[in-house]
């Protein structure tokens, strides 16, 4: 799964690597965890935009915002089928940016951090799914999202049995355009990452706490503030 991650490219990044005109200058985060806002790329028939959403997919028939929390991940395996994803895997892609993702190995007491990132550092895209809700009785939309996984590329095998999907570069357009409705086609997209400098770095301990933030918690593990 993908329960954790960090982005704090600027939006200068953002454009030039994302194609979006307007792009907005996003707080940098280090420790986003489900719940929160977040940042993802997409496209509504306009412009291509950043749009922040809530990281915790609430299908547009829900009773409540509350189912959110359980499918903050979606497997790319069964996208097609499942009720609560497939009509927004059909027409409401988007990326979610990303520099790294955190992925955990347990040794006894000891939950060890990896840092899951792109040796030269670039920001990515997380595929993921959109969907707009609205609470019985209120007018105020709530637009959600989750991040699909697939099985690990080799490089991170070691860390963890699944990874978010990373788009590559040349398949945003199609990932985004909401008018690609031909999914069985997409289906090539929803593999483990090939691109070259994928990395996993043990990181600081203080990424446990989703309270803790600030780039220091990207400090390879054995620093000196490395505190559980």
């Amino acid at each position: 799964m993908c329960g954790r991650f960090a982005f704090y490219s600027p939006h200068e990044a953002v454009a030039r690597l994302f194609g979006v005109a307007d792009a907005p200058e996003v707080e940098p985060r280090y420790n986003i965890a489900p719940t929160q806002f977040i940042a993802a790329v997409r496209e509504t028939g306009g412009p291509r935009e950043v749009a922040m959403l809530y990281w915790g997919l609430v299908p547009s028939w829900a009773k409540e915002k509350s189912i959110g929390v359980r499918m903050i991940n979606a497997r790319s395996e069964t996208l097609a089928e499942k009720p609560s994803f497939r009509g927004a895997y059909k027409r409401r892609r988007c990326l979610v940016l990303a520099n790294g993702y955190y992925e955990w190995q347990r040794s006894g007491a000891i939950k060890q951090p990896y840092l899951i990132s792109f040796a030269d550092g670039e920001p990515f895209g997380m595929a993921g799914l959109w969907e707009r809700w609205r609470e019985p009785g209120s007018g105020e939309p709530l637009e959600s999202c989750c991040i699909v996984t697939t099985s690990p590329a080799p490089a991170v095998a070691h860390v963890h049995d699944r990874m978010p999907v990373i788009i590559p570069p040349d398949a945003y357009a199609e990932w985004l355009d909401p008018d690609n409705v031909a999914t069985d086609r997409l289906t090539r997209l929803l593999a483990p990452c090939e691109a070259p400098g994928l990395q996993a770095r043990a990181v600081s301990r203080r990424v446990n706490d989703a309270r803790n933030q600030g780039d220091g918690l990207l400090e390879l593990l054995g620093s000196a503030d490395d505190a559980p």
